[in-house]
């Protein structure tokens, strides 16, 4: 709140919103395009932030590359430092959900769950290192307790969900691994691994998954590794998942009242489009020289959408 006044007392002329994100989300992506926001990049790292090296980890392929993963890991421990690792699922509990089954419609086994990750690694690759939990199961004292610990530096290795992907600052933290990288979505992803390089020293993401090179999953998984630029990937995520209805609640997928009109392929017809309706607005604002476009609006926008848009 105290950065958002802040920005805002820079401009001679304030918004009215502003709308702050690190990693943009699909519908966001839209919204600047269609009109509703101005958009202002900040592409610089922050102060005092180091570079991610990404890499994908194909685990199913190369079994080896998986050994070299948990080999860099404690390398970087070695040096004094510390390190994520991060599964897409909590795990087995007295207050679990019912457990999936052996494998999905299409195959493949459970995602990899924290309670039983954390201790094959410390039976295994990182016996010896001192290993901390972290999930959205725990209590909060518990928690707290837990993330205190790793900040002062009395864990090495905290293996969590994606409860540390956001507003876990832990500068000494160089190493993240993510497990089933696949099960993530781009921006997850993106959000994940901005968790090291918070300190002086570089940060590695190691992006773990046994999709098969060339299937959707790989190729999206290659595309996180091979930028760090979060505008570059929203659109990636944007051409997956689609923006959702931007005159509605639904923020992804292809439910959508636009039916001809492709955000990606027709981005600079929809900013002309903006400009001769900034145009015509401005000359005629209650469209009464316009009967015909003001009842296409209507017909539109019902009352729900325009609920949701005043709300907005």
């Amino acid at each position: 709140m105290e950065q958002r006044d802040a920005l805002r007392a820079k401009a001679d002329q304030p918004p009215h919103v502003l709308v702050m994100t690190a990693t943009p989300i699909p519908r966001t992506v839209a919204m600047t395009v269609y009109g509703d926001l101005e958009v202002s990049t900040l592409s610089q790292l922050p102060r005092g932030r180091s570079p991610i090296a990404s890499h994908v980890v194909p685990a199913a392929e190369k079994p080896a590359y998986l050994d070299r993963a948990w080999r860099r890991l404690r390398e970087e421990v070695g040096a004094g430092h510390q390190a994520y690792v991060v599964c897409p699922r909590i795990g087995a509990g007295p207050a679990a959900d019912e457990e999936p089954p052996p494998v999905d419609d299409n195959g493949r086994r459970p995602p990899l769950a924290v309670t039983e990750v954390a201790p094959l690694l410390a039976e295994g690759p990182l016996h010896g290192l001192r290993i901390g939990v972290l999930h959205g199961r725990l209590p909060a004292d518990e928690k707290d307790t837990v993330m205190r610990s790793f900040a002062a530096g009395d864990l090495d290795v905290l293996v969590a969900t994606t409860v540390v992907e956001v507003g876990v600052d832990v500068p000494n933290a160089t190493v993240m691994i993510v497990l089933d990288a696949d099960r993530f979505g781009v921006s997850q992803l993106h959000q994940l691994r901005g968790r090291v390089g918070r300190g002086a020293a570089a940060g590695l993401c190691l992006l773990v998954s046994e999709a098969a090179e060339g299937s959707s999953a790989r190729e999206r998984l290659d595309a996180v590794a091979s930028t760090s630029d979060g505008f570059t990937l929203a659109e990636l995520d944007l051409e997956q998942r689609r923006e959702g209805d931007v005159l509605g609640a639904t923020q992804s997928g292809h439910r959508s009242h636009l039916r001809l009109l492709s955000l990606l392929k027709d981005a600079d017809l929809i900013r002309d489009a903006r400009a001769e309706a900034i145009t015509l607005i401005e000359d005629d604002p209650e469209l009464t020289r316009n009967p015909a476009l003001a009842a296409s609006i209507a017909a539109l926008v019902d009352e729900d959408r325009a609920e949701y848009l005043e709300k907005g």
